[in-house]
C-alpha cells in the first residue's frame, strides 16, 4: 500500500543559485569576495516542499525538471531531505527552471530568473490517485501552461474528497488573474503577497483584497505582509500575526516557507491562530540565513522559537 501523504505540492521547482552579500556588481573583469554562496531547491513548489518536509510532514512534489545538472542537483537535495519525488518528472526538452540572486546586506534580493521545465509539466493521473492517501494540497501552478484546464477539475476533486486545499502563485499577470477565476471556487485557502494583492485585486488594504478574493470563490486568504508578519481572514474571523524581530538575511523563499509552515502547523493540530504564528516564525527561521531553509532545523526549535522570540509590536 503506498504511504500516506501530508501534503502535495503542484507548480514551480527551481534550482536557486544565492550569494551573500552583494552591494553591487564589480566592474570589468574583477571580483569579488563574498561570505556564502548556497545551492537550493526553491519555486512556489519546489521551496514550499522543502520546507514542509523539514518541519516533518511528508510531503510529495508534483513537477519538473530538466535532464541536467541543475535538476540532477534539485533531486538529489530533495531526494536527501525526504521529499517523495516520484512525481518530479524529468523533461529532456527544457532546462531546469534556474535562478541567480546577488542578496544585499539588508537582506532584498534582485534576480536573474531562466524559465524552465516546470512551468510545462502537467498533472497526470498519479496526482489524481495520490488524493485518496493527501491531506493537503498546495496548488503553485496558476497560470502555467501545462496545467491550464487540469487545475480546477484537480482541485475540485481534492475538496470532494476532504484534502485541505491552498493556492499560491509566481507572478500577478494576466494569465494568472484569468486563471485564478477558475481556481479559486475550489480553493480553501489563497495566499497572496501584499503586493500580488495590490495587482490582483486593486487594493492596498488586506482585509478589502482578502474579501475580494473570496467573493471569487476562495473560502479564506492567508495574506503575506513581509515585515508586518501575516494576516489569515475567514468568512468569520480576521487573525494578524506580527513579525519576530529578527535581523534578515535573506528573505527569498520567506513567502513560500509560509505557506509551507501554516499547512505544517495546521496538520500538526495547532488551531488557526498558533498555525498563522508557527507560519511567521518559520518565514523568520527561513530569513535569518541564506537559501531556502535558511536556519530552519525542524518541527520543535520552530515552535520553540516561536514562543520565546518577541516580535515587533510586543515588549519584553
Amino acid at each position: 500500500m503506498a504511504a500516506p501523504i501530508d501534503l502535495l505540492c503542484v507548480g514551480l521547482t527551481t534550482l536557486d543559485i544565492t550569494v551573500r552579500p552583494v552591494e553591487s556588481l564589480p566592474e570589468g573583469e574583477t571580483g569579488q569576495i563574498v561570505e556564502k554562496i548556497a545551492l537550493s531547491p526553491a519555486g512556489t513548489a519546489g521551496g514550499s516542499a522543502f520546507v514542509a518536509q523539514t518541519l516533518g510532514l511528508r510531503t510529495t512534489l508534483s513537477s519538473a525538471v530538466g535532464d541536467d545538472p541543475q535538476g540532477q542537483i534539485v533531486r538529489s537535495m530533495l531526494d536527501g531531505a525526504g521529499v517523495d519525488t516520484s512525481m518530479l518528472a524529468i523533461d529532456p526538452n527544457w532546462p531546469t527552471s534556474t535562478t541567480v540572486l546577488p542578496i544585499r546586506p539588508n537582506g532584498d534580493r534582485p534576480n536573474w530568473h531562466m524559465m524552465g521545465a516546470s512551468i510545462f509539466a502537467p498533472v497526470t493521473e498519479a496526482e489524481f490517485a495520490a488524493l485518496d492517501r493527501t491531506r493537503n494540497v498546495h496548488w503553485a501552478a496558476v497560470g502555467f501552461p501545462g496545467t491550464m484546464g487540469k487545475g480546477a477539475d484537480f482541485l475540485r476533486e481534492a475538496q470532494a474528497r476532504g484534502v485541505f486545499t491552498s493556492c499560491d502563485l509566481i507572478a500577478p499577470t494576466e494569465a494568472a488573474q484569468s486563471d485564478l477565476d477558475t481556481l479559486l471556487p475550489h480553493v480553501d485557502l489563497f495566499m497572496p503577497s501584499l503586493a500580488e494583492m495590490r495587482e490582483l485585486a486593486g487594493t492596498d488594504d488586506p482585509v478589502e483584497g482578502a474579501h475580494r478574493f473570496m467573493a471569487r470563490g476562495a473560502k479564506g486568504c492567508l495574506v503575506k505582509l513581509g515585515g508586518e508578519g501575516a494576516l489569515l481572514v475567514l468568512s468569520d474571523e480576521q487573525i494578524h500575526a506580527p513579525a519576530h524581530r529578527i535581523d534578515p538575511v535573506d528573505t527569498t523563499s520567506c513567502g513560500d516557507s509560509l505557506c509551507a509552515g501554516y499547512i505544517a502547523g495546521r496538520t500538526r493540530g495547532l488551531d488557526q491562530a498558533g498555525a498563522l504564528r508557527f507560519a511567521v516564525a518559520t518565514a523568520a527561521r527561513v530569513a535569518m540565513g541564506v537559501g531556502t531553509l535558511g536556519l530552519l532545523e525542524d518541527y520543535d526549535t520552530t515552535l520553540a522559537f516561536m514562543l520565546d522570540t518577541a516580535v515587533k509590536d510586543e515588549r519584553r
